[in-house]
């Protein structure tokens, strides 16, 4: 089954409404999260390896002490197709999620327990 594959211009039109965090850079849409350290690295990694196998569909992933790179193409396609975009979008669904009360979130304040460094500023309603 052959897979339509998005042209430059729609991959970034695309991006800039429905994942403004991701570019397109040689083939690729890719987004890094920052971490405040190893231990938030490594969740990261795990929960983006978790939801690729659940979806049978598998980045590319480099990482350092507090950042990850990931990066979707689909290889069979050789290009950018639907299921980057469904894919991404379930990972910076997670990774970026953040608790509202009565769940607390962690203290991004204490370096003990700071994880992600999210994006834009907590907004607790």
């Amino acid at each position: 089954m052959t897979e339509a594959v998005y042209s430059e211009n729609e991959v970034n039109e695309r991006l800039a409404h429905e994942l403004p965090h991701w570019k397109l850079e040689r083939g690729w849409i890719r987004r890094t999260y920052r971490t405040y350290g190893w231990k938030g690295t490594l969740m990261v990694i795990n929960t983006v390896g978790h939801l690729a196998e659940v979806a049978w569909h598998h980045p590319d992933i480099t990482a350092s002490y507090a950042w990850v790179e990931v990066r979707l193409c689909t290889h069979s396609a050789k290009g950018i197709t639907e299921k980057d975009f469904a894919l991404a979008g379930k990972i910076e669904e997670v990774i970026t999620w953040r608790p509202a009360p009565p769940l607390e979130g962690t203290p991004e304040k204490d370096p003990r327990f700071a994880y992600i460094k999210y994006d834009a500023p907590r907004h607790d309603g």
